[in-house]
């Protein structure tokens, strides 16, 4: 981190030769915002759209309400139809899954190996 004595020192620098300094620490800045901020939504972004991709009928999935249900059919317009219960259909859009949550479940779901 900065000391203070090294942030006095800019300050004071001004038009001298202060403008590196600035410079260097805005791209630090922008660096370290890219590599927590925007690099770990893309990576989530991109594992959203595979799953998406990978949904099969029969598959079980929560949406982003928290409703649990079984993929009856899967569209072509980018929308698919769940079965809530026994002859309870609702028609969703594929984004409309959240992936953490339905992970969660299935890995909940699947049998342990000892």
């Amino acid at each position: 981190m900065i000391s203070t004595n090294a942030v006095m020192l800019m300050a004071g620098q001004g038009a001298q030769g202060g403008g590196s300094m600035q410079l260097i620490l805005m791209l630090g800045i922008i660096v370290v915002f890219w590599l927590f901020m925007i690099r770990p939504q893309q990576k989530k972004a991109k594992e959203q759209k595979n799953f998406i991709e990978n949904i099969q009928k029969g598959d079980k999935v929560v949406t982003i309400a928290g409703i649990h249900a079984t993929v009856n059919r899967i569209n072509e317009d980018n929308t698919i139809q769940i079965e809530v219960n026994p002859g309870s259909y609702l028609k969703i859009e594929k984004s409309a899954i959240s992936v953490e949550w339905t992970l969660a479940l299935n890995k909940a779901n699947t049998p342990t190996v000892k």
